[in-house]
């Protein structure tokens, strides 16, 4: 009975590779059309959210690195300029940024006179979609409204502390509404930098180097807040209110990146391209733990001590400097690629004092000097060649930072963009806003 059983155990073990093989050919493959266009929507849809949560990162980075009496302008500013950037990016920036129709203007105005965004129909099929080989319209415009959201927080932080709610409010919609659209359009949109060859796999130029020029363009035309700098030049530190609070934002940005990055990929569909977004993750860990530390040691070595503001900015430094090309490096290269940009941060934060341009949370040290490293950095990984990358940053950098400084021109002239002084040295919670973030402080802890 035994030698019977083995007999029988042993013929259906020799069968199985043969049955398998029947079903693998009688299966249909993983990797349909459908499968395709639902794993990139996916993609879209989680990269979206997870760069949708960076807007409270800012918040919290910006919220934590202002005085207590500014907080809640801040809060305002961030809530505010998502929504509008939201609004105004559904209105023209999307079809701005990716041309569509015979109305688009061929050449660098590309699309110059859009349609607003339109999803596709509910309950579209494979066959109904606007690209059935790419994924659904929705998601993709969610994931890119996140980007051209992030851009204008980026202007948030710099200008704190001393400019007006409405002229920045406004600034965010021509921002958000054609500056940014029209830019990115340029690489992203198929444009005449595409052609050229430059290369910026998620935005190091595209996004943070264009906000970064922007917020130059605003801290130039507004001038420093007031005791920043004495006649002499002397810097008079200005602490922020809650080192916590800037701490938390700056992890909460360190998680979004990972849809930043990762979801630039702008593909789910096959083994490859998710072993890719999970390489993109790993280098995106390495840039932002080393640019941490090489400010870290950096501050040590040149101050003394650890400067904990500058540590945040070196993490995030390292996060722009590797959003440029997170795909192609080795973990080795995405940490060298990290720690310079934590370096840059520690070395031209004080350089711009030197200028006395005022840059309240360092947005653009982060997001402008070490965007042009990281876009720079292409070169290292053979991706793109030197004079490509320096044709798109001067090209985004120069176009964003003349069309901002003109916005900004305008609106001081016709509305004035910074508060009166008075309401500088009280607060512009009281002054702009008349309600406070931290009331009881301000009565000295009564209720």
């Amino acid at each position: 009975m035994k030698l019977t059983k083995t007999l029988a155990l042993a013929g259906m073990l020799t069968a199985l590779p043969a049955l398998a093989l029947a079903q693998d050919e009688a299966a249909p493959p993983l990797a349909t059309d459908e499968f395709v266009w639902i794993m990139n929507s996916l993609l879209f849809l989680i990269g979206g959210f997870l760069v949708f949560f960076m807007a409270a990162g800012f918040a919290m980075l910006e919220g934590g690195l202002v005085r207590s009496k500014n907080v809640t302008m801040q809060m305002t500013k961030n809530v505010g300029l998502f929504s509008l950037a939201a609004i105004f990016y559904w209105l023209i920036g999307y079809n701005l940024m990716y041309p569509l129709g015979d109305w688009a203007i061929e050449g660098w105005f590309s699309g110059l006179f859009p349609a607003w965004a339109v999803l596709e129909p509910v309950g579209v099929t494979l066959a109904e979609a606007d690209d059935a080989s790419y994924a659904s319209t929705g998601s993709d415009y969610i994931f890119q409204l996140m980007f051209c959201a992030a851009t204008a927080s980026i202007v948030s932080g710099a200008l704190a502390e001393r400019i007006k709610l409405w002229p920045f409010l406004i600034f965010t919609i021509v921002l958000t509404g054609f500056i940014y659209p029209l830019t990115a359009s340029w690489q992203w949109g198929g444009g005449w930098l595409s052609e050229a060859g430059f290369s910026d796999f998620a935005g190091s130029t595209v996004v943070h180097a264009c906000g970064a020029a922007a917020a130059l363009a605003g801290a130039i035309v507004l001038g420093p807040r007031k005791g920043k700098y004495d006649k002499d030049g002397k810097v008079h530190p200005m602490p922020g209110s809650n080192l916590a609070l800037a701490t938390l934002g700056m992890f909460i940005l360190w998680l979004g990146w990972f849809g930043f990055n990762g979801g630039s990929q702008l593909a789910m569909g096959s083994v490859g391209d998710v072993a890719d977004v999970s390489r993109i993750f790993s280098n995106t860990n390495m840039a932002a733990a080393s640019g941490a530390v090489a400010a870290l040691i950096l501050t040590q070595v040149m101050y003394g001590k650890v400067d904990l503001t500058m540590v945040l900015n070196g993490a995030l430094a390292g996060l722009v400097s590797i959003t440029a090309e997170p795909l192609a490096p080795s973990l080795f290269l995405a940490g060298i690629i990290g720690a310079v940009g934590g370096v840059i941060v520690v070395l031209t934060v004080p350089m711009l004092d030197k200028f006395k341009i005022d840059d309240v949370v360092g947005a653009i040290p982060v997001h402008g000097f070490a965007g042009i490293w990281g876009t720079f950095a292409v070169v290292l990984t053979g991706t793109s060649s030197v004079g490509p990358q320096i044709l798109g940053m001067v090209g985004i950098i120069g176009a964003s930072f003349v069309l901002s400084l003109i916005v900004w021109l305008i609106l001081k002239a016709v509305m004035g963009i910074r508060v009166d002084e008075e309401s500088e040295v009280n607060g512009l919670d009281t002054s702009e806003l008349g309600m406070e973030a931290y009331p009881e402080f301000s009565r000295g802890g009564s209720a």
